[in-house]
């Protein structure tokens, strides 16, 4: 080797910041041990699996605690421009907080699903922690191509947590309808990549910033087409309308800690990734991208709230159906800063209004995260989890019952939920300063309707109970009856796999409440820079 070729491909060896890349490195590592662990381990100590994965995602939360200090970069280009793939910045520490935390609790809600609908212990652990680790890998993603890999990585292993019942019918559809959008997303969104690969010559969302801005004429459009391609597929992800049909049926077939995994992590990778597009690497194409998305929000939230009003409360899991398009009217809030950031008038007042999408969504994934853990804990006696099964909660499980009632108002935005008021409060006023005036009439429109389905829920917890029919007369049992022994459906509740989920329940209330009593722990994002 010649020494000026051995001294090119000396520069061109890149070094790895382990530190940098820690959380989603510890949750992939623990990933693999649990599926290594399933093999050896006996049936009767598959719950240590759970306890293991709980174990990673803890430590994956606390590796992010020595990245406080500062930025840091990996993965960087060691020849002409500075662009580095990793960036572990306050945006993406945010985010991987959420990602993870929000992974830890649905673990926490795991435990009786799994014992309840037999699901496969080793496969859904794996699973688990590999989608969390693709998802904390994205908001650090600052390249196309880590940015496509990491949203692969958090989807696939999401389609088999949903299609995991295997036998079930309503299962296997939801798995099949998730996986078939998801992938035309996904089809689209590379199609997109390619052509502004083509147009830019990077993938690197700085350097590709840098190229949109003096792209060859004869280019411009296909330049374009990739802008608008590559946020069509994110807008699948985000489950904005009309790229939201898939969302009912996969939260009505998967299982319930799935459904609220999905409700939080699969929006946060999505939003995210989002954010890093626009605001990263198409902020030269603003005027094109800035209305489009704040259509798509009108949109996203004004379908989402009108199909939650249509809910039949007798319908089987209309409580998981309410759930799920009360997300997608969310998604639709947390769309508008993104919009407004189109229409900002420097990179800091984008920044900002960014922040503002970040701090709703932390204050979305304490509380739905919470309504979907007493879901969880009711459909154990009440399976269908229909609304009418959730009349007369107070007087059975006092504690549950008010838990639920806290995260119904804090999604409306109404006291003592002083943390969803003040979200989206803060959400109003980016559109308003954008100028935005009309989108911020839409939204305010869309949550007064929205209070109707919220309080509704609300108030059937607290009715009196419906009178029992009375039993009919049972004939006599016959001989060899007797020997037989059938457990009651009771004392499921009470059973030792109950106890993480009731932590679950307790631990988004207390989130819920602390952030009540002190807003400013997430609004301080909304004023801050990020990227």
């Amino acid at each position: 080797m010649t020494p000026n070729a051995s001294s090119l491909a000396t520069s061109l060896v890149q070094s790895v910041d382990w530190l940098a890349v820690a959380p989603p490195t510890i949750a992939a590592l623990a990933g693999l041990a649990v599926l290594v662990a399933d093999l050896f381990l006996p049936e009767r100590g598959k719950h240590l699996l759970g306890w293991g994965a709980i174990a990673g995602l803890a430590l994956a939360v606390l590796a992010l605690l020595p990245l406080l200090d500062g930025d840091r970069s990996t993965f960087c280009l060691t020849t002409g421009a500075h662009a580095c793939s990793y960036t572990a910045d306050t945006f993406a520490l945010v985010i991987q907080f959420l990602v993870l935390g929000g992974a830890l609790l649905t673990a926490l809600l795991s435990f009786s699903a799994l014992d309840d609908l037999k699901l496969p212990a080793g496969e859904f652990w794996f699973l688990l922690l590999s989608s969390a680790a693709g998802a904390a890998l994205l908001p650090a993603s600052r390249d196309l191509a880590t940015l496509v890999i990491a949203l692969e990585v958090a989807s696939l292993p999401a389609f088999a947590l949903v299609g995991l019942r295997r036998g079930d019918r309503l299962s296997s559809e939801a798995a099949l309808k998730f996986f078939l959008s998801s992938v035309t997303a996904t089809a689209v969104m590379l199609l997109g990549v390619s052509f502004v690969y083509a147009a830019t010559g990077s993938l690197h969302l700085s350097r590709i910033a840098d190229a949109l801005t003096h792209v060859d004429p004869r280019l411009d459009t296909l330049a374009q087409a990739g802008v608008v391609l590559t946020l069509v597929g994110f807008a699948f992800k985000t489950a904005a309308v009309p790229f939201h049909f898939w969302v009912p049926d996969t939260y009505v077939g998967a299982p319930v800690p799935v459904a609220a995994y999905l409700s939080v992590v699969g929006k946060a990778v999505g939003f995210s990734g989002l954010i890093l597009v626009t605001v990263l690497a198409f902020p030269s194409y603003a005027d094109v991208w800035g209305p489009a998305v704040a259509v798509l929000a009108a949109l996203t939230m004004t379908a989402g709230n009108a199909a939650a009003l249509r809910q039949r409360p007798e319908r089987s899991f209309s409580a998981v159906r309410l759930l799920a398009w009360s997300s997608v009217g969310q998604a639709g809030y947390l769309l508008v800063p993104i919009a407004a950031a189109g229409y900002a008038d420097s990179d800091q007042d984008a920044s900002r209004a960014i922040g503002s999408t970040v701090a709703y969504a932390l204050m979305y994934a304490v509380v739905n995260l919470g309504a979907f853990a007493v879901a969880a804990l009711v459909a154990r006696t009440s399976p269908a989890n229909r609304l009418t099964d959730y009349r007369g909660l107070y007087a059975a499980r006092p504690a549950a019952a008010l838990a639920l009632g806290f995260f119904l108002l804090c999604l409306a935005g109404l006291p003592p939920g002083v943390i969803g008021l003040f979200a989206k409060v803060t959400v109003f006023s980016a559109a308003v300063d954008a100028g935005l005036g009309w989108l911020a009439v839409v939204m305010a429109l869309n949550v007064v309707v929205a209070l109707y389905y919220y309080l509704q829920w609300t108030t059937v917890l607290f009715r009196a109970p419906e009178p029992a029919p009375e039993p009919a007369p049972e004939p006599a049992p016959e001989p060899a009856a007797e020997t037989e022994s059938v457990p009651a459906a009771g004392p499921a509740t009470t059973r030792p796999r109950a106890v993480p989920l009731t932590a679950a329940i307790a631990l988004t209330a207390a989130a819920g409440i602390a952030l009540s009593g002190a807003p400013q722990l997430v609004l301080r994002f909304a004023s801050s820079t990020l990227l």
